[in-house]
């Protein structure tokens, strides 16, 4: 005879660490906000904390020219902009917060973003598009996402800890994989994967290889759990 075995009274409708959450939240509120302004306004929004190549070409205060890398993470151009940029967050972001913890994901989050921006700003000086979105930063996490679960690739060992190698068959392949797409939309523009607007790509790779790379600094820095002492004879 079968029985039914009671279960948890409630299971959460999603699984993803709480930062992760909220962080969806601050990006589609950020929208809706600018979204609920006058053009103008919204307009004003988009000059003075986008990212734009040309402000770096002239002096200016160190605020003004620092701000953007990080502001533009939160303005999107669209809803489909920015819902896209959520639903990547929520693939890639869980496996990153739980690993980091709260902070350390989202100092991760900012400086992928940073980096994405620097890259555009490298292959784009005095340029007066600007750049917005969270997508450098979502690409970063994507690449320390794919670090973080050797289990999933033949070569790791059961319950293996470490983080997968750069130079590994699987993050290569998938590296090249990932540059080659977006090297097709800087030939060919958005288009390309039926974007109707420009593509930073430039700012997808820098904020993937900034992810590849600061995800062992990052895991060195994250807490560890306490062993439990050994009892004494």
């Amino acid at each position: 005879m079968a029985f039914l075995q009671p279960g948890p009274a409630r299971q959460p409708a999603l699984q993803a660490p709480a930062i992760v959450l909220w962080l969806i939240g601050v990006l589609l509120a950020a929208h809706a906000g600018r979204m609920a302004l006058d053009p103008a306004r919204s307009a004003d929004i988009i000059i003075t904390y986008a990212f734009i190549p040309a402000r770096y070409a002239f002096p200016g205060s160190l605020w003004d020219q620092a701000i953007p890398f990080v502001s533009h993470l939160f303005l999107h151009g669209g809803w489909g902009h920015v819902v896209m940029n959520s639903l990547w967050l929520l693939a890639f972001g869980p496996v990153v917060a739980r690993r980091f913890g709260a902070l350390l994901f989202l100092l991760f989050f900012l400086l992928c973003g940073a980096a994405g921006a620097g890259a555009f700003l490298l292959f784009n000086w005095g340029g007066t598009d600007p750049v917005v979105g969270a997508s450098g930063a979502v690409s970063g996490l994507m690449a320390a996402g794919l670090r973080l679960m050797p289990g999933m690739f033949a070569w790791a060992q059961p319950g293996d800890p470490q983080l997968a190698p750069i130079l590994s068959r699987p993050i290569l392949s998938f590296s090249l994989i990932w540059a080659g797409l977006n090297l097709a939309v800087g030939l060919f523009g958005g288009a390309f994967l039926g974007a109707d607007g420009a593509i930073a790509w430039q700012a997808h790779l820098g904020g993937y290889l900034a992810g590849l790379l600061l995800a062992g600094l990052f895991d060195g820095l994250r807490p560890r759990a306490l062993a439990p002492p050994l009892d004494e004879g």
